[in-house]
């Protein structure tokens, strides 16, 4: 089920689970990189430190988005080799409330990441944080589990409880969206916003 998540596109499902559901606009892809969508694999970092990201990439299944709140904007969360070995272990993406550097190998490598930016500054490996627990990413609490769809219009979490309700639902209205011309989107948008229009007094 999740990889059925990958032909949904964000905005569709931030349509069905509302703002709450969609992180902050300054975490966004670091290159063009496909859509991605997978089950999340949640950390915590400490401030200034990456030991957890890094350790995470030896524990999260195949598939796996990991999903990081570090709340730090000091230092890099992981770089190139971190990088190439999740993507080794099958790691579908990085979504990070934070940094990450060595850009260039990543984007080389086609590994997506979607981040805060990047900085050239690596953080230490010395404090433990939290795996497998709620973490507020981008202002979305994920809990482990959770489905994650990233793209270039955004990060979107569905609760891993709904993903049935949630595919459901979009995959019926993408149904619908594709059997509709233009023509008619046209008529039907017209219809009501001259609707809302009159509805609010407006006469222009």
């Amino acid at each position: 089920m999740d990889n059925a998540f990958t032909d949904v596109p964000s905005t569709t499902l931030a349509e069905l689970l509302g703002r709450e559901q969609v992180m902050d606009i300054g975490i966004r892809p670091l290159w063009d990189s496909p859509r991605v969508a997978g089950p999340a694999y949640t950390v915590r970092c400490q401030p200034g430190d990456n030991l957890m990201l890094h350790a995470a990439i030896y524990r999260a299944e195949p598939g796996s988005v990991i999903v990081v709140e570090s709340g730090d904007m000091d230092y890099a969360l992981a770089g190139g080799n971190v990088c190439a070995v999740a993507q080794r272990r099958g790691v579908a993406a990085f979504v990070v409330d934070g940094l990450i550097r060595d850009l260039g190998e990543v984007r080389e490598a086609g590994f997506p990441v979607f981040s805060r930016g990047v900085i050239p500054i690596p953080g230490t490996k010395k404090k433990v944080g939290a795996h497998g627990e709620p973490a507020r990413v981008g202002g979305v609490l994920v809990h482990p589990g959770d489905i994650v769809v990233a793209d270039e219009e955004g990060i979107v979490v569905t609760p891993a409880a709904r993903q049935k309700e949630i595919l459901a639902a979009a995959q019926a209205k993408l149904a619908k969206e594709a059997e509709q011309s233009l023509d008619a989107w046209e008529e039907n948008h017209r219809a009501r916003i001259e609707k809302a229009l009159s509805e609010g007094g407006f006469a222009g």
